[in-house]
C-alpha cells in the first residue's frame, strides 16, 4: 500500500509545534470565584510589549513562540483531532495566511467532531494563536533577523518520542533510487559515498518549524561543503513524485534561498517505509560516507542551541569515519 501523505499530518503538525521551542505545560490559576483562569494576562503583556532593539525583538519573538506552543500543548488529544482534519494541500505558511486563521478554518470544518465545550476551547486557543502570529509578523517585518535568532539555550530540548527508528552501531540509511526536485536521478549509494558526511533533513511544506530552519540548514550546507560534506532535504509531501507537492516545495525553497539538494523516492522503497515511521518533524539524521546513520536522530529545529550542539558532535563523529 502506498504511503499516504495525509499520515504525515496526523500527529506531525502537533508534535513539531510543541517540539519547536519547548515542552511547557500551560499553567492555570484561580480567580476570586475559585474558578480556573488561564495565563492569558502574560500573553496580553507580551502582546503589548514594543521592543526597542533587535535583541529585545528576538527575545520577545521567542517568548511569543513559547506561548503559542503552550496553547497547543494544553490538550494534545483534542488538538490532534484538529490536525487529523487538516487539509494537506492548505498553504498555511508561504501564502501569508495567518496560522491562527488556518486553525480556525480547520476547526470550523470539523466542528461536528467536537463537543460544545471542546469547540469553544479550540476556538479560543486558535484566536490567541492568531493574535500571536499577527504580532510575530510585525516583529519579522520590523526586525527580520529576530525570526532566525536561537531561543534560550536553557529551554527543554526536544526528545525523540514518536520517532520509530533503528538505533545502534552501523545502522545503514535505507536504500533508494530517487530523484531531486528537478528530476535528476539520485541513488542512495552514490549520494553518501561521494560525501564525507551527509545531514539528511526530513521536513514538509506546512510545517512551520521545518520551514523556519531552512536558512540555518543552508548555512550549514555551505560550511560542510568545505569539509566535503552536504545537507540533503527530504520533503515528505513529495514522495512518489507528487508534482503539486514538488512545485510547492520548490517555491518555498526558492523563497528561502535554499541551494542544497532536496530529493524524493517511492513510498514503497526501503527509504519510503523508513520515512513512514517518522512522526515528529523536523527530524534530522547524520550519515557517514559508508551510508551508516551516526547516533540518534535529532528531533526539532536545529535553530535550538542544544539541538545545534548535538548535530555538531554527530557531524564530527561522521567525519572521523574512514
Amino acid at each position: 500500500m502506498k504511503f499516504s501523505k495525509l499520515s504525515k499530518i496526523l500527529t506531525v503538525v502537533l508534535l513539531v509545534s510543541v517540539l519547536a521551542v519547548s515542552l511547557i505545560a500551560c499553567s492555570t490559576s484561580k480567580d476570586n470565584n475559585g474558578e480556573e483562569q488561564s495565563t492569558d494576562s502574560s500573553i496580553s503583556t507580551l502582546m503589548a510589549t514594543e521592543p526597542d532593539s533587535a535583541d529585545e525583538a528576538s527575545k520577545l519573538y521567542n517568548q511569543l513562540m513559547e506561548k503559542e506552543n503552550e496553547i497547543l500543548s494544553t490538550d494534545t488529544e483534542l488538538w490532534n483531532k484538529v490536525f487529523l482534519a487538516s487539509n494537506k494541500n492548505s498553504k498555511m505558511i508561504e501564502d501569508g495566511t495567518n496560522y491562527g486563521d488556518f486553525l480556525l478554518t480547520t476547526i470550523e470544518s470539523a466542528k461536528d467532531q467536537f463537543t460544545d465545550e471542546e469547540y469553544k476551547k479550540l476556538v479560543a486557543g486558535a484566536e490567541q494563536i492568531k493574535e500571536i502570529e499577527g504580532k510575530l509578523t510585525i516583529l519579522e517585518q520590523k526586525y527580520p533577523e529576530c525570526a532566525n535568532a536561537p531561543s534560550n539555550g536553557d529551554s527543554v530540548p526536544a526528545n525523540s518520542a514518536g520517532v520509530v527508528s533503528d538505533s545502534g552501531d552501523a545502522t545503514s540509511f535505507p536504500s533508494f533510487d530517487g530523484k531531486d526536485l528537478d528530476g535528476n536521478d539520485v541513488k542512495s549509494s552514490d549520494l553518501f559515498a561521494n560525501s564525507n558526511v551527509t545531514v539528511v533533513n526530513y521536513w514538509f511544506s506546512t510545517c512551520k518549524p521545518c520551514v523556519g530552519e531552512l536558512p540555518e540548514l543552508e548555512k550549514l550546507n555551505k560550511e560542510l561543503a568545505k569539509k566535503g560534506g552536504q545537507v540533503v532535504g527530504i520533503n515528505t509531501f513529495t514522495l512518489d513524485g507528487d508534482k503539486t507537492a514538488i512545485s510547492e516545495a520548490k517555491d518555498i525553497l526558492s523563497k528561502k534561498g535554499i541551494t542544497y539538494k532536496n530529493i524524493w523516492f517511492d513510498s514503497n522503497s526501503d527509504a519510503g517505509k523508513f520515512t513512514s515511521n517518522i512522526f515528529s518533524f523536523p527530524t534530522t539524521y547524520v550519515v557517514d560516507k559508508n551510508g551508516n546513520i551516526v547516533g540518534e536522530p535529532i528531533v526539532g529545529a536545529i535553530t535550538e542551541n542544544k539541538q545545534k550542539k548535538t548535530l555538531e558532535k554527530l557531524i564530527d563523529q561522521a567525519l572521523q569515519v574512514k
